[in-house]
C-alpha cells in the first residue's frame, strides 16, 4: 500500500493560510467604510454605493509592484511594498476623479511564510487606511513549484466611485492652463529594472548616509506616495481639468494620456530640482536626460492641470494638506505632430 498523503505533503499548508487571515483581520478592520457589508473571509465581499452620489459610476484599476519586488527579496524588506501596491491602483483611479471605495489583493507564493506575508499585507492595509479605501478581501495562493523559495508576486485591484458629470477626462484642457506637479517620495514603483542594473554595475554602499537622514537603500525602497486625500479635498474647492499619475513611461509619456490632441504640456525643467536619488541614478547610470524623463517620475509623482485663475488656490490648498507643489509650466497649442510633453 502506498504512503498516505496530505495536502501539506504536497506543499500547501492550509493552517498557515488560516493563520495569515487571522493575522491580517485587525489591519483590515481599520480600513472599513460604512458601505462595506459583511466581514473579511467570505467567498465574496459586498459593498454598497453611498447615497451621497446622485448618478454614480464605478472606476476600476489594477496593477502590481513590478521588479521593485526583487529588491524586497534581496534586502528582506517587505513592510512597504504593500503600500506601493495600493498606491499604484488608487492613484490611477484618482486621476479620473474617483474616490477609492475598496481594494482587493492577490498574494501568490510557492510556500507561505506567514510572518513575511503578514508584513506585506500590513503594508497593504496601511496604504488603504491612508487612502480612505476599504481592504475588503483578496486571495492568498500557495502554489508549490511555481515560485523560488522566499519569493512571491503581488497584484492589486481598486474600485472607486465618482459622479458621472464630474469625471475628469481632460477634454476641457486648453492653452493657458497651468501645470502643477506634486512631489514624489522617490522612484515609486517604476523604472526598477534600470535601477537594479545601475546598483548592480555601480556597487554603491547602500547603507551610508545619502540624502539627509536617509541611506541610499532607504531612498530606493521608499514607498509610492498616496495622493488621494489631498486631491479629493482639492476637488471640493476647484475644478481640476486633468491629472496624470506619473508611472511607467515617466513624465514624458504619462501627461499626454490626459491631453487633447491639439495641446502640448510645456514644462520648464528649472521649475523643480530633481531629487538626489535621480541625480545619482543619472550620473551612476550615465542616463541621458530625456531618457530620465521617459523612465522615471524624476521627483514629480502626480501632475494636475487647472485653469490659470484657480492655480493659486490649488497650490495653497495642496500645501496646507502637506504636499510639495511646483508650477511646472503651461498648456500651449500643439505644432504639427510634435510630442505632447515638452520639457526644456
Amino acid at each position: 500500500m502506498s504512503e498516505q498523503l496530505s495536502y501539506r505533503d504536497a506543499g500547501v499548508d492550509i493552517d498557515a493560510g488560516d493563520q495569515l487571515v487571522e493575522n491580517i483581520k485587525p489591519f483590515a478592520k481599520r480600513t472599513m467604510r460604512p458601505e462595506v457589508l459583511g466581514d473579511l473571509g467570505g467567498f465574496g465581499a459586498i459593498v454598497e454605493i453611498s447615497k451621497k452620489y446622485r448618478n454614480p459610476v464605478l472606476v476600476s484599476g489594477t496593477d502590481g509592484v513590478g521588479t521593485k519586488l526583487r529588491l524586497a527579496f534581496e534586502w528582506d524588506q517587505h513592510d512597504t511594498v504593500g503600500i506601493d501596491l495600493v498606491a499604484m491602483s488608487v492613484n490611477d483611479i484618482l486621476v479620473q476623479g474617483a474616490e477609492p471605495l475598496f481594494f482587493l489583493d492577490y498574494f501568490a507564493c510557492g510556500k507561505l511564510d506567514v510572518a513575511r506575508a503578514t508584513d506585506v499585507i500590513r503594508g497593504i492595509a496601511a496604504g488603504c487606511e491612508a487612502s480612505g479605501c476599504a481592504l475588503i478581501g483578496g486571495e492568498t495562493a500557495e502554489m508549490p513549484g511555481m515560485y523560488p523559495v522566499g519569493e512571491y508576486d503581488l497584484a492589486g485591484f481598486a474600485v472607486g466611485v465618482a459622479e458621472k458629470d464630474a469625471l475628469i477626462t481632460g477634454k476641457t484642457i486648453t492653452a493657458g492652463d497651468v501645470i502643477l506637479g506634486l512631489a514624489s517620495n522617490g522612484a515609486h514603483s517604476n523604472g526598477y529594472s534600470l535601477i537594479r542594473k545601475i546598483i548592480e554595475r555601480d556597487q554603491p554602499n547602500l547603507d551610508t548616509p545619502f540624502d539627509g537622514d536617509k541611506t541610499l537603500r532607504e531612498a530606493v525602497i521608499a514607498p509610492t506616495r498616496l495622493y488621494v486625500k489631498p486631491i479629493l479635498s482639492l476637488m471640493q474647492k476647484i475644478t481640476v481639468k486633468g491629472m496624470a499619475h506619473i508611472t511607467g513611461g515617466g513624465l514624458s509619456e504619462n501627461i499626454p494620456r490626459v491631453l487633447p490632441e491639439n495641446t502640448v504640456a510645456a514644462i520648464q525643467a528649472a521649475s523643480w530640482t530633481m531629487p538626489k536619488l535621480f541625480q545619482w541614478l543619472q550620473q551612476a547610470g550615465n542616463v541621458a536626460t530625456q531618457e530620465m524623463y521617459r523612465t522615471f517620475n524624476c521627483g514629480i509623482g502626480m501632475v494636475l492641470i487647472v485653469d490659470k485663475n484657480d492655480a493659486d488656490t490649488a497650490i495653497a490648498h495642496l500645501r496646507e494638506q502637506g504636499e510639495t507643489v511646483y508650477t511646472l509650466g503651461v498648456i500651449r497649442p500643439r505644432q504639427g505632430q510634435e510630442h505632447q510633453t515638452c520639457i526644456e
